[in-house]
């Protein structure tokens, strides 16, 4: 039976004077992506009764890949055929043929077409292989072939980080119709990963244009994840320009744009909810308006007056609170009191305000780090305080992080290998490596040899860089967790062995303390992969006696910082501390200079880290408390 589940029951609307774009905010894209599909299966199944067509436009990415996951389990567990369905794919890389991996006509038969009755002649994508001088006859013919079948009766829209919908990048104009295009640098940018490298991303593409997509008769747009919400804003709430393809959109009278927390939060309504409503003032969101209210008029929290309230759209907290004078000092000390010295807790002391518990005194500590960097780059001054204050830590490597690892950098590790080698066989089996190395560069998928070498170049880093915060080896961990190996950058889905594998180590270790990756931001989406690892082996273990005395802390990566209202425990370091944090991350050479994965930040993640807990600790210091040299920052999860 298809799930009944809608909108009205775990969607989030509001509308408001700032948002011209009907949308909905859902807790996860998992959720949202089962409402989607239950449309999209409720209109094939109506257009059947009615014995009609039903002409969906589909697009690609990873936005829409969920809601294709449901169709193919409705397709098989529910009966729910696509023999009246034709599709209209949005776009496709140019030049490339089908075959290619990272082809458009690849990722829709691999993700849904595949797995689904549809027949075969009913399917159509713009072909990448068309040659020029017949581009525009082609063009035409997909749009006609559009118009044949009366039109899109729904179009399943992505959102780029320019703004465009389809390829329909800036300067696209609201009338047009299907055709070439050449790419934007960021748009190019995004797509590195799925290439290996900016210079194998094509230059152009085919798209459906933003007329063809206007005259859907239901169009729903899919953003996820705090990247997109800049460009979410400015879609929602911005004016329509050329410069925004995707505020074209406005003028549809049946849009819906469906968005998870992340993507949702540069919304005003969500971003600064007292500008729009009377809320419900919970500590959370007190702290959050007030650390917003200092950076707005440029005070520490202490020197904040009634007016500044009252001027800002929050005079109903002040008369709830009853003056800024009170308001003010219960929100610095509640500031005052995440910061600590002793994220282990300290010993011996009333720990009633303090972030974490002052018993027991040595904690079984069990830090979880999904690449083998991500626990120095994050949290290397907590680490290491936690190790020089007798808690007995562990850490746990979730993945062999192999695929970082440039053909380049493994070459170099095989070659200086193959040379010191005293053996014939270990002479040959690096020939060997260095043979695949060379044959095999910029394809984009290791074999397992090259794989095993990569991976031990990040397994020993890793041991080097904890052995320099006093770390034994024997408390070192590599769970190699199997979604991760497949050689290239699409990863298979979490499995049960991999929650099998994370388990155990939690079994094994017993903690007081969990730590793990809470941001969900870097280019692959492994950190969400091992997070959601983690989550499930909780919810496994969660009736077992040990599991009453550990927490879980959450922190960020590399990219990503959690906002001052949203920490719960910061870790002041010293400039000592700094210098060590920083020699830990310098001991991952492979991933120093030319970082394989390295998001939008063109920087080194240790000039990176500084710089996020640098900053992190200036806004303590502008919030009116102590100046320290850098915070490292986190928040409980509580499950």
């Amino acid at each position: 039976m298809i799930t009944d589940i809608s909108y009205e029951e775990v969607g989030f609307f509001e509308e408001t004077r700032y948002e011209k774009i009907h949308n909905k905010i859902f807790d996860n894209s998992a959720l949202a992506s089962k409402v989607i599909a239950k449309e999209i299966a409720q209109l094939i199944t109506e257009k059947q009764k009615n014995g009609e067509t039903c002409v969906l436009g589909l697009a690609t990415g990873s936005s829409p890949i969920k809601v294709y996951e449901e169709l193919v389990k409705m397709h098989k567990e529910d009966g729910l055929s696509f023999f009246n369905v034709v599709t209209f794919n949005l776009d496709e890389y140019y030049p490339l043929n089908r075959e290619n991996a990272q082809s458009y006509y690849y990722f829709m038969h691999q993700h849904l077409f595949n797995h689904i009755d549809i027949p075969a002649d009913n399917i159509n994508i713009p072909d990448g292989t068309t040659s020029m001088d017949k581009m525009e006859e082609y063009c035409i013919e997909y749009e006609m072939k559009i118009k044949s079948y009366g039109g899109l009766d729904f179009q399943l829209l992505g959102i780029g980080r320019t703004g465009h919908v389809g390829f329909n990048e800036p300067g696209s104009h609201y009338n047009s119709g299907t055709r070439i295009i050449t790419l934007d640098y960021l748009t190019r940018y995004d797509a590195t990963s799925d290439f290996n490298a900016i210079e194998n991303v094509p230059k152009k593409a085919i798209t459906m244009g933003i007329g063809t997509i206007l005259r859907a008769k239901r169009v729903v747009l899919l953003g996820w994840g705090h990247k997109k919400a800049e460009i979410i804003k400015k879609t929602i709430e911005g004016p329509i320009t050329s410069d925004v393809p995707a505020t074209f959109l406005q003028q549809h009278k049946n849009t819906t744009f469906i968005l998870d927390n992340e993507s949702a939060s540069e919304l005003t309504r969500c971003k600064t909810p007292w500008l729009v409503k009377q809320c419900k003032w919970d500590e959370s969101l007190k702290r959050k308006a007030i650390t917003w209210l200092s950076h707005e008029v440029k005070k520490p929290i202490l020197k904040l007056t009634d007016k500044d309230y009252n001027e800002q759209g929050m005079s109903d907290l002040l008369a709830l609170e009853g003056s800024a004078y009170d308001l003010n000092i219960k929100m610095f000390n509640g500031l005052q009191r995440t910061i600590t010295g002793w994220p282990g807790g300290k010993p011996n002391a009333d720990d009633s305000k303090r972030p974490e518990r002052a018993n027991p005194a040595k904690k079984r500590v069990l830090i979880f780090s999904p690449h083998p960097d991500d626990d120095v780059i994050s949290m290397g001054g907590t680490f290491l305080r936690l190790v020089e204050q007798g808690h007995e830590v562990h850490v746990a490597y979730q993945t062999s992080g192999n695929i970082a690892v440039s053909d380049d950098e493994a070459l170099k590790f095989a070659e200086v290998t193959q040379d010191i080698a005293g053996n014939n066989d270990a002479v040959s089996t690096y020939q060997h490596i260095i043979d695949l190395l060379k044959k095999s560069a910029g394809q984009g998928k290791d074999h397992e040899e090259v794989r095993n070498l990569k991976s031990a170049i990040r397994k020993y880093e890793s041991y080097a860089a904890v052995r320099s915060i006093g770390l034994a080896d024997e408390y070192v961990h590599f769970l190699n967790m199997p979604f991760y190996e497949t050689g290239e950058v699409k990863k298979k889905p979490l499995g049960s062995e991999d929650i099998a594998i994370v388990s155990k180590i939690i079994e094994d270790v017993r903690p007081h303390q969990i730590y793990a990756a809470g941001d969900l931001a870097d280019p692959h989406g492994t950190h969400k992969t091992c997070l959601d690892a983690i989550f499930e082996s909780l919810d496994n273990l969660k009736e077992n006696d040990f599991m009453n005395d550990c927490w879980v802390w959450l922190y960020r990566g590399a990219w990503h910082e959690w906002e001052i209202h949203e920490i719960e425990m910061a870790i002041p370091l010293s400039p000592d501390e700094v210098t060590k944090k920083r020699n830990a991350i310098l001991f991952h050479q492979s991933q120093k200079d030319r970082v394989m994965f390295k998001g939008d930040d063109s920087r080194e993640f240790w000039m990176r880290a500084e710089e996020r807990n640098r900053s992190t600790s200036k806004l303590y210091h502008f919030l009116g408390l102590a100046e320290y040299e850098a915070i490292e920052a986190f928040k409980r999860y509580h499950f």
